[in-house]
């Protein structure tokens, strides 16, 4: 038997016990849903955007110019959706106790009034739900699918887009460096 031969019959079993590592450290590996992602629509004007609330009222993104404005695209039955809402309350209440706090929002993306109102019933988040029944508002940002998450600036001027489950660390740090960046501007 030759060197060539030998070496491959001991590499083979190496190989093989590196990939079956490797395989089971995919397998076990929690993977983050979060990834801020590009978008044409960062650095210009968001979108005009009305609709109601579930429970009443109107919403005119433009009226929330002078406020950062926190906009999460969701669906009752989606499983991310789902597993990224107490992040989203802890970031809602984190937010309540800043004087320039930002404002959250759920847009609701194909779903009933009776299922969104349910889930927050047993979940909780006191913040409103904007209707988006024909998914204009989705198109309007190019929301790929949900969750994402879009954060603009009191300017009216979008600043993140997160596709995936997003964590209220992620949002409340990257908010308060641009908030940090946008008041040393002014100055």
């Amino acid at each position: 038997m030759n060197g060539a031969s030998r070496l491959a019959r001991r590499l083979v079993p190496v190989v093989g016990i590196v990939l079956v590592a490797f395989f089971v450290v995919l397998a076990v590996s929690k993977p983050r849903g979060e990834a801020e992602v590009s978008s044409p629509l960062i650095g210009n004007p968001a979108p005009a955007v009305q609709s109601t609330i579930i429970g009443g009222g109107d919403f005119d993104l433009a009226r929330r110019k002078g406020s950062w404005v926190v906009l999460n695209f969701f669906n009752s039955t989606c499983v991310p959706c789902r597993n990224e809402h107490p992040e989203l309350i802890k970031f809602a209440d984190e937010q309540t106790s800043l004087a320039d706090g930002a404002e959250l929002f759920t847009v609701v993306n194909d779903d009933s009034d009776e299922a969104v109102s349910a889930f927050f019933n047993e979940k909780g988040g006191d913040w409103d739900k904007v209707r988006d029944p024909d998914g204009t508002i989705a198109v309007a940002f190019g929301v790929a699918k949900v969750p994402e998450t879009w954060v603009i600036d009191p300017s009216g001027f979008v600043r993140m887009r997160v596709a995936g489950e997003v964590t209220a660390s992620l949002l409340s740090t990257r908010i308060a460096a641009m908030r940090d960046m946008l008041n040393g501007l002014g100055s």
